[in-house]
């Protein structure tokens, strides 16, 4: 049986991430994924997701501009692109406090950034507000290629000896009483012997972690399907939506919470969707607009077409509704902060276990992906060093408290 320095579970991009820089400090690692690799039934897939540094919530924002100096590091390495940079703007009216959070936030750790009132954000953007909102723009936004981010890590990964195995569903994980450290057994029958075990299954993390843990560990980690919106930009104003001509990635904050990237992935299309879902379980998708039935959805999509008019006119053909839509799984902690921590119990440290990136956590892959490492690796002596970084993602915050950490602002992800 081979043993390993570190052995990952799931190779979405968490995953991906962490078993790249694990290989890289040269450790001997070795990523299991239990569908196909680049899959598409997660979380890490497709052509598109925002990265900005806009967040309400001010340990997000260091961690962004951490991350995006880290892939920026990862594409020279790679010798391709899989960010693709432009301005973020975020909209909503003056009292939102979510806005007014972001604000402080830019305020305090951004150095470039600009509030906008109805005039200049037309003026900049052809945007169109009411006159009692504003918007934020700050220079640390754009798209993030997923598969292509996804491949280019564990290209990397291999690159720099790391083992990658796909069709291999994880049953189980348990202490090696007789080496120490853990053994990983797939449903085939494989096992693989590691001295330290990081668990990244995305949607299915929480059935897996109680497996293990035999169900001592009950992570409040809510699979959601949500859907993607891609809308038709009317002939002749197909440059106006491109990074090129300047537009931004973008967010509105509000009843719901409505995000776009500019026209990238799929000519004269662009996506404009709904920060939201409805509950399931992983294994048993709709793969439809997951809203609740053609009733739902006929409402979704109506919300977006008056949302669409309101902002951008004629320029987008919003009558006949979108174009092509997307199905993609969120994995929701109830205060939609992520966790990140050891599985403790008879794992002690040699288990990490991360998940709950509630559809805000691609961006923010590479610095993950270190943390993971860095705490499979270091054990207690890494948590104490990154105490600041990680403290609000400790599993323990639930306890006697379901709602996790306390906000004040409204959540961003509506569940229907």
């Amino acid at each position: 049986m081979n043993q390993f320095d570190i052995i990952i579970i799931g190779a979405g991009v968490m995953g991906s991430s962490a078993a790249y820089q694990a290989a890289k400090s040269g450790h001997k690692t070795l990523l299991l994924e239990q569908f196909d690799f680049l899959h598409y039934r997660g979380s890490s897939h497709g052509e598109s997701r925002t990265i900005r540094a806009t967040y309400p919530e001010p340990y997000y924002t260091q961690m962004v501009i951490e991350s995006e100096k880290l892939w920026k590091e990862t594409e020279l390495e790679i010798g391709y692109k899989v960010y693709f940079k432009t301005q973020q703007l975020d909209l909503g009216p003056k009292e939102s406090s979510s806005l007014v959070a972001v604000i402080d936030n830019c305020e305090k750790q951004l150095n470039r950034y600009r509030i906008l009132d109805r005039e200049q954000a037309n003026e900049c953007f052809s945007v169109e507000i009411p006159d009692d909102w504003i918007a934020v723009v700050t220079e640390l936004g754009g798209v993030l290629k997923p598969t292509k981010a996804v491949a280019m890590f564990q290209t990397l990964a291999i690159k720099h000896g790391a083992v990658l195995k796909d069709k291999m569903e994880i049953v189980d994980v348990e202490t090696d009483e007789d080496r120490g450290g853990v053994l990983v057994s797939s449903r085939l029958g494989e096992k693989f012997r590691g001295k330290k075990c990081v668990i990244t299954a995305g949607a299915w993390v929480s059935k897996l972690v109680q497996k293990v843990s035999n169900g001592r560990v009950i992570l409040p980690i809510q699979p959601i399907e949500t859907t993607v919106f891609y809308w038709k930009i009317k002939q002749g104003k197909e440059i106006d939506f491109t990074i090129g001509a300047g537009f931004p990635s973008f967010a509105s904050c509000g009843e719901p919470y409505i995000y776009g990237t500019p026209a990238l992935e799929f000519p004269d299309l662009i996506k404009i969707a709904i920060h939201g879902g409805r509950g399931c379980d992983p294994d048993k998708r709709t793969w439809g607009a997951a809203v609740g039935g053609a009733e739902g959805t006929a409402k979704l999509v109506g919300y977006l077409k008056e949302w669409i008019k309101s902002r951008f006119g004629d320029r987008i053909n919003w009558e006949d509704g979108p174009v092509m839509t997307q199905s993609c799984l969120y994995s929701i902690t109830p205060d939609e902060d992520y966790i990140i921590d050891f599985l403790g119990g008879e794992f002690n440290e040699d288990v990490v276990v991360a998940g709950g990136f509630s559809g805000h956590g691609f961006k923010m892959a590479p610095v993950v992906g270190q943390i993971l490492v860095d705490l499979a690796i270091g054990g207690t002596t890494a948590a104490a060093q990154r105490a600041e970084e990680i403290k609000h993602f400790k599993v323990g915050r639930f306890e006697g408290n379901p709602g996790g950490n306390v906000k004040h602002f409204g959540d961003q992800v509506r569940l229907r």
